[in-house]
């Protein structure tokens, strides 16, 4: 997931689509590279004992990937699915210049490389920013997915970031598309939220994903407790977990993946990359 805004909840909705890929029985790896590493805290992981990603930057070789993979938390609550995820790092940040070399962009695709045959689905949860971190999970991503909110800021976030994909697509990695906009934390009684669903709308049409994902306190309290969504209860949790359910849907239409939606196990793997 991507956005070059912080605080639209692009780790949020990566754990959500972490979580609906839980549900269907999915291999599924979460690369945690935002350096404030929220995403390993939602996934119940502790990283004590593990390599992380910053180790992987540095030295993307299958013994130091292999060390930084640790399994899910989530994964005694469900025999079928299997959720890893690669370790977050704060020391990232010493990996997000300005300028990145050629090399160093395609750090995290040599790495995938030695274990993405393991997985079906990998998501990638970005740094909010446009700097190294963000080029280098783009170059290893076959999609991204744009999160973006329905404010002012959100919106010119949300074009700098389309523009940026198509800049990566055609300088570097010819594979890459955008997915769409999901547009996060709507209130469907603010006249300001739906004036600016509208202006993101007009500006990337079709881009823009269906469902729009509402504002629900259930599912903070899903992530805080470090469960997934979809085991959380309340009938505000289960419609939460049915619009990821959609959104995974389209990621899986894109990539090629054939998914029933029992679970079982799939042939391709893609990589979704969140910002």
């Amino acid at each position: 997931m991507s956005s070059l805004k912080g605080g639209v909840g692009k780790t949020t909705v990566t754990l959500g689509l972490a979580s609906a890929a839980f549900s269907r029985g999915l291999r599924t790896l979460v690369v945690d590279f935002d350096p404030q590493s929220d995403v390993s805290t939602g996934l119940d992981v502790n990283p004590e004992g593990h390599a992380n990603v910053a180790e992987v930057l540095e030295s993307p070789k299958e013994k130091t990937v292999r060390a930084a993979i640790a399994h899910s938390g989530w994964n005694r609550y469900h025999e079928g699915g299997r959720i890893d995820l690669l370790v977050g790092s704060p020391s990232a940040i010493n990996f997000d210049g300005p300028h990145p070399s050629t090399r160093d962009i395609w750090k995290l695709e040599e790495a995938l490389a030695v274990v993405e045959a393991e997985y079906d689905l990998v998501l990638i949860d970005c740094a909010p920013s446009l700097n190294a971190l963000t080029r280098t999970a783009w170059a290893a991503s076959d999609r991204v997915l744009v999160v973006s909110e329905p404010s002012l800021f959100a919106v010119a976030a949300t074009d700098r970031a389309l523009r940026a994909i198509e800049e990566i697509r055609r300088g570097v990695s010819p594979r890459l598309q955008p997915l769409g906009v999901l547009i996060n934390r709507t209130q469907p009684n603010s006249m300001e939220h739906q004036f600016r669903i509208r202006e993101l709308r007009e500006m990337f049409g079709p881009l823009v994903l269906n469902p729009q994902l509402p504002e629900r306190p259930s599912l903070q309290q899903a992530q805080g407790a470090a469960k997934p969504v979809h085991m959380w209860p309340g009938e505000a949790s289960q419609e939460m977990a049915a619009n990821f359910d959609l959104v995974l849907d389209r990621i899986l239409r894109s990539a090629g993946i054939d998914a029933p939606p029992a679970a079982s196990a799939p042939g391709r793997t893609a990589a979704v990359s969140e910002d």
